[in-house]
């Protein structure tokens, strides 16, 4: 069984997330979880609560064993640039610019492999 979970609009660029999210694919849950939460990234406590979610809403179902999930996928694509960031910086000749924020949508799948062991029975 799969199950995705969607972050959308996470004030964190894409690039930092790429990194973290490289290290976490294909772990299992408890690996990924204990991995993260001794990693000195900004993207980690992000990863930490998604994680956590996609456990929590697996665990809706009693024929899912939390025990061996995996995380199957993970995205962190571009969110686009916050609009209401009102903050300015000086430029030359007495002009000013705006301070561009990046966002990301994280997307990550958590499955049990029990989906690919019936699709290679069939």
């Amino acid at each position: 069984m799969d199950k995705k979970v969607v972050a959308r609009y996470v004030r964190i660029t894409p690039r930092k997330v790429k990194v973290v999210a490289d290290l976490v694919r294909n772990k299992k849950v408890d690996e990924a979880l204990n991995t993260l939460q001794f990693l000195s990234k900004a993207a980690s406590p992000i990863f930490i609560r998604l994680i956590k979610s996609a456990v929590a809403a697996v665990g809706r179902h009693p024929e899912v064993d939390p025990a061996a999930l995996y995380i199957k996928e993970v995205r962190g694509d571009s969110g686009g640039q916050m609009r209401n960031a009102r903050r300015f910086i000086p430029r030359a000749m007495g002009r000013a610019s705006k301070i561009r924020v990046e966002t990301t949508h994280l997307t990550l799948v958590v499955s049990d492999g029990k989906a690919v062991e019936a699709a290679a029975k069939a």
